[in-house]
């Protein structure tokens, strides 16, 4: 009998030994996450400042190339703002809903309708065509 309580005491005691080992396993790893979300966070808030400092930086650059001093030691005048034409995306529009409307009129026996539907599905094509070529441009 003294045998068995003391085998009994033994694993009882192991055990517990193994579920102190599991709780400071997991304790562990749940602070290493934490630390991982930290360091994540950070990265982000870096990653933000460096894309603010480079904006700001564009604008001062745009902006100081706005204005234009003529030194005649008493003129100072702005250039005149360059004036924007269509976009590539308004082009695209207006030349797909033309050719959409001639195509859908020479194409279907109700001509009103067909060109209203060629138009407005040139249109669509012409636009994010456009659009696509505005974006190459600018990146």
């Amino acid at each position: 009998m003294k045998n068995a309580c003391v085998l009994l005491f033994s694993l009882l005691f192991i055990s517990c030994q193994f579920q102190n080992k599991e709780e400071i396993e997991k304790a562990k790893q749940a602070s290493v996450d934490s630390m991982k979300t930290v360091i994540e966070k950070q990265r982000v808030v870096d990653s933000m400042k460096t894309e603010l400092a480079r904006v700001n930086e564009e604008k001062e650059v745009l902006q100081n190339s706005k204005t234009v001093v003529v030194n005649n030691n008493t003129t100072t005048t702005q250039a005149a703002p360059k004036k924007k034409g269509w976009s590539n995306a308004a082009k695209g529009a207006v030349i797909g809903a033309g050719v959409g409307a001639a195509t859908g009129a020479i194409v279907s026996k109700k001509k009103g309708t067909g060109a209203i539907i060629g138009g407005l599905a040139g249109a669509g094509v012409g636009a994010g065509t456009g659009a696509i070529i505005d974006s190459k441009k600018n990146n």
